[in-house]
């Protein structure tokens, strides 16, 4: 059951795909959602798609933040931080992979696309918006990950398994490829590792937060497969580089074997995620939507993989990422 008192939601991800059905669900509670969003024109169009699930007393806002691109989102989060409005739930959604592309893309900071957008810029609006985040009287962080973090899960075995080793190449802090230093770029591993860095983010951060005596609740989650119809979406690059590999993959996954989520029902458990009364135990917890059957998911709490226990990694990890963060941004000055 989801809380009927109105919350202030901030969402990253929140114009398409999953992120845009939860803020449907969670605009029809009430709720008054914060937009993060590439482009202006994205912020426009998603108003628009949301204008006709509102509430009289709901509210939608945007900021415009290019998460490839860490002075925006420093910029971003000054705005915010002056606003000083608090936040209730913060949901770090957005995400992307390349699978397909044979050579890394960098961002204007020399950072690989995948790492940077759903792990380090994540990391960046934690940090800087924290102080709103624990002026909620009932704060909650939401992080979207994926079973792929999993080398033992489904499509955790499939190809290179996510493994950071000893964070070699977020050491390096010049044209950051694969954060394990490996020299060969693989855009598969590469977002299975920032799958794993999110699982490794929220366990550091909840630890940190309880070790402050401000715990509150941090949920890492994993929406299952989702594959929706249509041209755009989370798996826009690789129907561009194959598109006809990624429509068979696409037909026997979902039309024929029925392991894919659907896109309603995975914005519903983000939303769930968000406001649902079952989900304000205080603490880091792990919740996956995993098949059970052909057409069947379970939606339920289970455990990380063995790395994305590892205390140790997750504390080096939030160290070097922060260490990144500032030099890049020192950089730019």
């Amino acid at each position: 059951m989801h809380n009927q008192t109105p919350k202030r939601i901030l969402i990253t991800g929140g114009s398409s795909g999953i992120g845009l059905e939860a803020s449907k669900r969670l605009t029809q509670r009430g709720h008054h959602l914060t937009l993060i969003c590439r482009t202006n024109e994205r912020c426009k169009e998603t108003f628009k798609t949301l204008s006709a699930e509102k509430t009289e007393y709901t509210t939608t806002t945007g900021i415009v933040i290019n998460l490839k691109n860490l002075e925006e989102i420093e910029t971003g989060c000054s705005r915010l931080i002056e606003m000083n409005e608090p936040i209730d739930t913060l949901i770090l959604n957005a995400g992307i992979q390349n699978v397909g592309i044979k050579n890394p893309q960098f961002t204007k900071q020399g950072i690989e696309e995948t790492f940077c957008i759903n792990h380090l810029s994540h990391q960046l609006i934690l940090m800087r918006l924290l102080p709103l985040l624990l002026k909620s009287k009932s704060p909650r962080l939401v992080i979207t990950s994926s079973e792929v973090h999993n080398p033992v899960s489904g499509g955790g075995r499939v190809g290179q398994p996510a493994t950071l080793g000893t964070l070699d190449g977020l050491r390096q802090h010049e044209n950051i490829a694969m954060l394990n230093g490996q020299k060969t770029f693989d855009a598969d591993k590469a977002y299975k590792d920032s799958k794993l860095c999110n699982i490794l983010m929220a366990r550091y951060f909840a630890n940190q937060l309880k070790q402050m005596g401000e715990e509150i609740p941090v949920l890492a989650w994993s929406p299952g497969l989702v594959i929706p119809k249509g041209s755009g979406g989370f798996f826009r690059t690789s129907r561009q580089q194959n598109p006809i590999g990624l429509a068979l993959f696409s037909f026997v996954a979902r039309d024929l074997l029925r392991l894919t989520e659907t896109l309603h029902k995975a914005g519903g458990l983000l939303a769930e995620l968000a406001d649902g009364e079952s989900y304000e135990q205080k603490g880091f917890r792990y919740i996956s939507n995993q098949l059970v059957s052909p057409g069947r998911h379970l939606f339920t709490e289970t455990e990380t993989s063995n790395e994305g226990n590892n205390e140790q990694l997750g504390q080096e990890l939030w160290t070097l990422s922060e260490n990144l963060i500032n030099q890049k941004l020192l950089n730019n000055l």
